[in-house]
């Protein structure tokens, strides 16, 4: 792998044309180094496997690479922050040709891009299993904001929004989708401190508004019509025997921006579309005194949600 690991460095190298801010040393040395700003760096990573996260048989490498990145870049919505720096660590299945290893760091350069961000350093290595491949993002808060929004921030009282629609990503928007970056530094700079809370939906509404509400030591109440009303209109054409409600709350792999803010500010939720956010914007429920995850039934009364959407480990019986 020696030889094909040095010619795909020097490609990675070859299409870096300009250093950014902030970046000291890049690719090409045993590490990166980066000048972090005043409000000092926050880290993510995702790891991405061929046949949990994509099918190879089905998806291109440039579409992998894409999706590779574009869930750390989701990270980066979910607390309001700006990416900066990545690195990309891949396990190349021993078939794959230079030529598909090249498309695969080409699809995650390209939504990278879009957000000015930049792939800064790795590791790549070879074996005779599916491709893995792990990013790790480096992002910093955005000049003249409050800072990273945490999910642990969420009040009894609070409203709360999704943006987007949910539901149904397995017909290609887990592969397609734009994270919301730009959506969350309007939030954050419209609402200020009274953004209390705020997380990306990977793992699917029931699981993720379960997180936020066990972060935040209160519980959610959602309501079923609005929740209906996130639906992909994929699901109309193509959903199996369960519901439009089902399938919003579990399927996950959505990327979609989920938050809470005070009730008095939820006008202003809805104004920021005259700010720059395309995307839909709704009201989907309320944060509650009451632990856990409740559905506010649309002829009346109410159930605990138990969460189903996606969980690593589960058929293991592990936990998430």
């Amino acid at each position: 792998m020696a030889k094909g690991e040095d010619e795909l460095i020097a490609w990675i190298r070859s299409r870096s044309t300009s250093a950014p801010s902030g970046l000291v040393l890049g690719p090409g040395d045993d590490m990166a180094q980066v000048r972090a700003g005043a409000g000092g760096l926050l880290v993510a990573c995702d790891l991405v496997m061929d046949g949990v996260d994509f099918d190879s048989a089905v998806h291109t490498p440039r579409q992998m690479g894409r999706k590779a990145m574009a869930v750390n870049l989701s990270d980066c919505a979910a607390m309001a922050v700006r990416p900066r720096w990545a690195l990309m660590s891949v396990a190349l299945p021993a078939r794959w040709t230079m030529e598909q290893a090249q498309e695969l760091f080409a699809g995650a350069e390209s939504i990278a891009g879009e957000f000015d961000c930049r792939i800064i350093g790795g590791d790549t290595n070879s074996w005779d299993k599916p491709l893995v491949v792990d990013v790790t993002i480096l992002a910093e808060p955005w000049d003249g904001l409050n800072g990273p929004v945490t999910r642990s921030g969420m009040r009894p009282g609070d409203a709360l929004h999704v943006t987007g629609r949910l539901g149904g990503s397995i017909w290609e928007h887990h592969l397609t989708f734009t994270p919301r970056v730009r959506e969350a530094r309007v939030l954050s700079a419209a609402l200020g401190p009274d953004l209390h809370a705020m997380m990306d939906l990977s793992d699917g509404l029931s699981v993720d508004a379960a997180r936020m509400a066990a972060a935040s030591g209160c519980g959610v109440e959602l309501d079923e019509g609005a929740v209906r009303a996130l639906h992909r209109e994929v699901l109309r054409e193509k959903r199996d025997d369960r519901s439009l409600t089902s399938h919003v709350l579990d399927d996950g792999e959505d990327f979609e921006l989920f938050f809470a803010v005070p009730e008095h500010a939820s006008d202003r939720v809805m104004a920021c579309r005259k700010e720059g956010i395309t995307c839909d914007l709704r009201r989907i429920g309320s944060a509650i005194a009451e632990s856990g995850v409740w559905l506010k039934r649309m002829y009346g009364g109410r159930e605990r949600v138990e969460p189903r959407g996606w969980r690593h480990f589960r058929e293991a019986g592990g936990s998430a």
